[in-house]
């Protein structure tokens, strides 16, 4: 870091909480802990529950006023809304470095003083995104604070090379790639095999959000053409699949993740021809991160994020086959390393 500096995080996103359980949050925290910042956010928790990170210090709007269950089809307008309360939070903080995650519908661009460097990373083009997975209620104005956002920030970082050229055709200037990164924690693999049962199993793991593109529905079917494996989920969703062979964990503390990873034989990221090309899975991170071999599909950055720690293609059975009883190197990209990159 910047001596002297004053850096904070920010998400002004509803649905990212601080200390959440997903994917998205942890990514908060661990550019938080890199930055040594405060993390400044729509809210602390929800429903799927909190984290305990005692290390961090999270900064919520002390009230946000309800939103009409009668209006949920104008969301945006509400997102506008938090968005404005939490950006004033940000700037009570006099922050001298603010590295946001973008957000849609995100107005921090116009009421942070011009002069405040302002780093914004960018996981997915969201108007885009919303519009194929959801529905926009005033897509131009979706597209138009997105493309707003983007022009104003000092740098654009984004986390996949599909990314990079579409930032720059929505105006942005300084534009970098820098993939995601993990918490540098090795796993207890002999421990955790021998509490859970694995020991002397070929073990095909799952880690993250059981969405539908994900691919985890082609775990059942794995396993039917590999009868000597067994399956290992670990994460939640609304994709719930079941397997005589297959024992789904739910979600577990964040801490315990590498010990589940490095009880995997195999870490899958089986996604579906409709995933989009835009993403950088946070779970072929963690694999590596535990020299778990990766089996993937060839799309988005998986070919590159997997490297020689394991195969992308179409031939899942085959390409398991081939690692079943190997171990990758261990390959640790940390949270440190990403804010190095986009700060450099």
């Amino acid at each position: 870091m910047i001596a002297g500096a004053r850096p904070v995080v920010l998400c002004t996103a509803v649905g990212i909480p601080a200390l959440g359980p997903s994917g998205a949050s942890a990514h908060l925290r661990g550019v938080a802990r890199a930055l040594r910042a405060p993390i400044i956010a729509a809210s602390r928790s929800d429903a799927r529950g909190e984290q305990d990170e005692a290390d961090l210090s999270v900064l919520v709007p002390a009230v946000l006023p309800g939103w009409p269950t009668f209006g949920a089809r104008y969301r945006e307008l509400n997102e506008i809304r938090v968005a404005r309360t939490v950006v004033g939070l940000c700037r009570a903080q006099r922050p001298t470095l603010v590295w946001e995650r973008h957000a849609l519908y995100s107005v921090t661009g116009t009421l942070l003083p011009a002069d405040i460097p302002r780093v914004l990373e960018v996981n997915a083009p969201l108007a885009r995104e919303r519009r194929m997975f959801e529905s926009l209620t005033f897509p131009w104005l979706g597209g138009a604070t997105e493309a707003m956002a983007l022009r104003s920030a000092s740098r654009v970082v984004t986390v996949s090379s599909w990314l990079v050229d579409w930032a720059r055709s929505e105006g942005a200037n300084d534009v970098r790639h820098v993939p995601n990164g993990v918490q540098p924690h090795l796993g207890d693999r002999e421990g955790t095999r021998r509490r859970l049962g694995l020991d002397g199993q070929l073990v095909l793991g799952f880690l993250g959000s059981m969405k539908p593109w994900h691919g985890v529905e082609r775990l059942p079917e794995l396993l039917d053409a590999i009868p000597e494996a067994v399956g290992l989920c670990v994460g939640d969703g609304p994709i719930k699949i079941s397997h005589p062979r297959l024992r789904c964990v739910g979600q577990v503390p964040e801490r315990e993740v590498a010990d589940y990873v490095a009880a995997m034989d195999i870490g899958l990221a089986p996604y579906g021809p409709d995933a989009p090309p835009w993403f950088c899975p946070l779970k072929i991170l963690a694999y590596r991160a535990q020299g778990t071999p990766v089996v993937a599909s060839d799309i988005g950055d998986c070919r590159l994020l997997t490297g020689e720690g394991g195969t992308c293609g179409p031939e899942l059975v085959d390409a398991i086959r081939c690692w079943a009883g190997r171990r990758a190197a261990v390959n640790v990209r940390s949270w440190d390393d990403v804010v190095r990159e986009a700060l450099a």
